[in-house]
């Protein structure tokens, strides 16, 4: 009996770290986006400037219209954030399957358990036909 809990337990808790870890990896998504919109603003800012001003800046040559290399980099954690939330996600999913085949098991034990107690218990008519042989008695 105390195994099944003590299995049951296990199982929630993995089932409870797997949904932290997911909800971390899209928490950790969501800032990524933040981050890399907050850059794509800041590139499209500079790059919608007048010529004039990049010139001023630099008469030499002028400022290239390229993605910042922290954009890039943020797309790409995001990238690679958005492959391990799917893994995160399958493992969540086996967890909780794993979870509920032991709670299901554990109810059919508890059943099982009830009927052969019930089995060997006397039944109320037992009962009264004891009392009546004690009365005779």
């Amino acid at each position: 009996m105390k195994s099944r809990e003590t299995l049951i337990r296990l199982k929630k808790f993995q089932v409870d770290e797997r949904r932290r870890r997911v909800a971390q990896i899209e928490s950790m998504i969501s800032e990524f986006e933040r981050i890399s919109s907050d850059l794509e603003r800041d590139i499209k800012i500079e790059q919608d400037r007048p010529a004039f001003m990049i010139r001023a800046i630099s008469p030499i040559r002028p400022m290239p219209r390229r993605r910042s290399s922290g954009a890039t980099t943020s797309s790409a954690r995001r990238n690679d954030l958005k492959v391990q939330l799917e893994d995160a996600k399958a493992a969540l999913g086996e967890a909780f399957e794993e979870m509920k085949k032991v709670e299901l098991l554990d109810e059919r034990n508890q059943m099982r358990e009830r009927a052969e107690d019930d089995v060997g218990a006397p039944t109320e008519p037992d009962i009264i036909a004891m009392m009546g042989n004690t009365a005779r008695a």
